[in-house]
């Protein structure tokens, strides 16, 4: 009785701290950054003349189709944080403790160069068939690597884990899930933000030729 009340009072605890840290700190950066946003963007663009007529677009092979570019771009940045998962995992899952945070800071940029390349190489082959649509494809490409992610949490949980219970599935899986939405926002920013910089350099170049 004396540990279930310790439980409770633990999770009291620590859903006090999360209500602060979200109306403290998540609501108003989120404000701030709507507002930011809004006053600082521009109009796009474009960097050469656009058409009022949609082209029409070839059929393309299966293996151009989005289902096989998130494959692509979400298993190769994966592959390159695949080991330090684990440690993240058994640091906030487990005992042990974490102390490589230079190998965790390479590690990331890694990945960020992993994301854009990828995607810069992904979004080539795209154009090169003659599909112009992208965009929402660049996002979904790379940001697919949050997927990967949920499978490697899932992964963890029935094999590496010793946790069990209704309490702790619905926080392991609720915290990695929303780990596994901001890994999706990130690299999917950063992919589409590497695409667009590829495509407005080469645009750009074919109107300057």
């Amino acid at each position: 009785h004396t540990q279930t009340t310790h439980t409770h009072t633990q999770i009291h605890i620590h859903t006090q701290q999360t209500h602060i840290i979200v109306h403290v700190v998540g609501f108003p950066l989120t404000v701030l950054g709507g507002i930011c946003g809004k006053n600082t963007a521009g109009a796009f663009d474009a960097p050469c003349r656009t058409k009022n007529i949609a082209r029409e677009i070839p059929p393309c092979p299966w293996y151009r189709s989005l289902t096989v570019h998130m494959a692509i771009g979400g298993f190769l940045p994966f592959s390159a944080i695949s080991v330090e998962l684990y440690y993240i995992f058994a640091t906030v899952w487990g005992r042990e403790a974490y102390t490589l945070y230079g190998v965790l800071l390479v590690v990331f940029f890694i990945l960020i160069s992993v994301t854009a390349c990828i995607s810069v190489a992904l979004t080539y082959f795209q154009l090169s068939s003659e599909d112009y649509r992208w965009w929402w494809r660049s996002v979904f490409s790379s940001g697919s690597t949050g997927l990967f992610v949920l499978v490697y949490g899932i992964f963890y949980y029935y094999k590496r884990s010793s946790m069990y219970g209704t309490l702790q599935t619905v926080e392991y899986f609720g915290y990695t899930l929303l780990a596994c939405y901001v890994f999706f926002l990130m690299l999917g920013t950063i992919s589409f933000w590497a695409s667009l910089t590829f495509v407005r350099y080469i645009y750009r170049n074919l109107k300057m030729d």
